[in-house]
């Protein structure tokens, strides 16, 4: 007998599936409740040991987001805003305007919900949509980031012509990045996926390359595998002396989050993975 076997799952698919929590409003609301946080009115510090979906933390994210020379009123683009820690972020220290697009529904629902209870939904905004087909308009932001997002993605050709093509002239692009290391492939699981399949890893120079095909200029590419490594140190030597926190990535991460974090360094100090920062400009038209 036949049998129809189903269609197989977009790689869209696999993503949001691989990121959907399913109940991740109620396990953040029971995390700030445990940790004595006002979950009607908290502040964007109270979220940030819980938030910033990346190695580094809300430290590394201050350290990206100050190369895009933030300032009042400029208009920025996340992509990839996962649960708009980030966003949030960039509002409340800069008075930046930020738009932030997810594939998860659930982290643009998660993301709302949190920005209306900080109070800066007059200036953060998140809606679902792809980062490979982003719904505006060509040069309407002064700026775009994103923040471990491209190693879910496969065709980076569109990632970055996308990003490049809603900037401004003049305007930049800085972008966390995880790039293929020399030493073999990363053990799996790790945060961004389970298996290897979904990991989609570019080598340092084909980053470069594919950026000044997108039509980027000035690129630069800055290797953070030290000051990774001294961040998770750091956070070693705090859990040791504190005990583990009731606020962290694991929250929205999950029950593995252990093992898929403990993995993503693990590659880091082997050199399997290499953490990166990337800069880059959209020329202005007088520079084309």
């Amino acid at each position: 007998m036949y049998i129809k076997k189903p269609p197989a799952m977009s790689t869209e698919g696999k993503i949001t599936e691989h990121w959907t929590h399913g109940s991740l409003a109620e396990a953040i609301m029971a995390a700030l409740e445990k940790a004595g946080v006002d979950t009607a009115r908290p502040s964007v510090r109270d979220l940030e040991p819980m938030d910033h979906l990346h190695g580094g933390g809300a430290e590394a994210t201050r350290g990206l987001l100050a190369r895009l020379s933030p300032r009042s009123g400029r208009h920025i683009l996340d992509i990839g805003s996962g649960i708009g820690g980030p966003a949030r972020l960039l509002a409340s220290e800069y008075g930046c305007r930020v738009t932030g697009i997810d594939l998860t529904r659930e982290f643009c629902d998660v993301a709302v919900m949190l920005t209306e209870r900080t109070g800066l939904d007059d200036r953060v905004s998140f809606r679902q949509a792809s980062a490979l087909d982003l719904p505006f308009d060509d040069a309407c932001f002064d700026g775009a980031y994103s923040q471990n997002v491209s190693m879910n993605i496969s065709d980076k050709a569109a990632f970055y012509g996308e990003a490049c093509r809603v900037l401004k002239p003049g305007g930049l692009f800085v972008a966390a990045e995880i790039a293929e290391g020399p030493e073999g492939p990363p053990f799996f699981p790790v945060p961004w996926a389970l298996t290897p399949e979904n990991s989609h890893l570019s080598k340092l120079d084909e980053i470069s390359d594919l950026l000044a095909a997108a039509g980027f200029r000035d690129i630069e590419i800055i290797d953070q595998t030290a000051a990774m490594m001294d961040f998770h140190q750091r956070a070693r030597a705090r859990i040791a002396a504190e005990g583990e926190p009731v606020l962290s990535p694991k929250v929205v991460i999950g029950e593995d989050a252990d093992e898929r974090l403990g993995n993503s360094v693990r590659g880091v100090g082997e050199k399997r993975v290499i953490p990166l920062e990337v800069v880059c400009r959209k020329p202005n038209t007088k520079d084309q």
